[in-house]
């Protein structure tokens, strides 16, 4: 039947979903940095700690949380400013393109994934981040998504109009 989604087409939608919502807390991230100061950062990460939110203050958890935070407060801040708004208003931009089937941003947003899943890996190293590793299989997954739905955007519009077999 033309026009019913596959369990492919939904699952491509859901993850480029997921890229979005995590676009837009990117977004709202990099803005609610710009006005909190690193004190405040510090402030708010002892409290979480002391109230065993994360585990046991000495725990592992929350020491990955207290350094990250430390780490920040230390010079790291306009980096992490500057790279969530950037990646969020880059990756806002590809999910609307993806969303509207706009064929010409298929291989934008593959390379673009492709460059944020090689930055994630070589950061992840660089501060043996807990979080990358997670973040970078859900990009290789939509890396794959994207391909296929390209893929497959390209071989329909190469098929002529009245093909029966053609997707909607």
């Amino acid at each position: 039947m033309a026009g019913e989604l596959t369990l492919t087409d939904k699952l491509f939608r859901v993850a480029v979903w997921i890229k979005g919502l995590d676009a837009v807390g990117q977004l709202l991230g990099g803005v609610l940095l710009i006005f909190f100061t690193p004190r405040a950062l510090t402030r708010i990460a002892h409290g979480i700690v002391t109230r065993d939110l994360l585990g046991p203050p000495t725990g592992p958890l929350a020491g990955h949380f207290e350094e990250a935070v430390q780490h920040f407060a230390g010079g790291a801040r306009a980096f992490v400013i500057g790279y969530l708004l950037v990646h969020g208003l880059i990756k806002l931009g590809l999910v609307i393109a993806l969303l509207r089937k706009e064929i010409r941003w298929y291989p934008v947003a593959i390379a673009a994934l492709g460059l944020f899943v090689l930055f994630e890996l070589i950061r992840g190293v660089q501060t043996h981040s807990l979080i990358l590793p997670a973040l970078t299989v859900l990009d290789i997954a939509i890396i794959v998504m994207v391909v296929k739905e390209y893929r497959e955007l390209r071989r329909d519009s190469a098929e002529p109009e009245g093909n029966p077999n053609r997707r909607g």
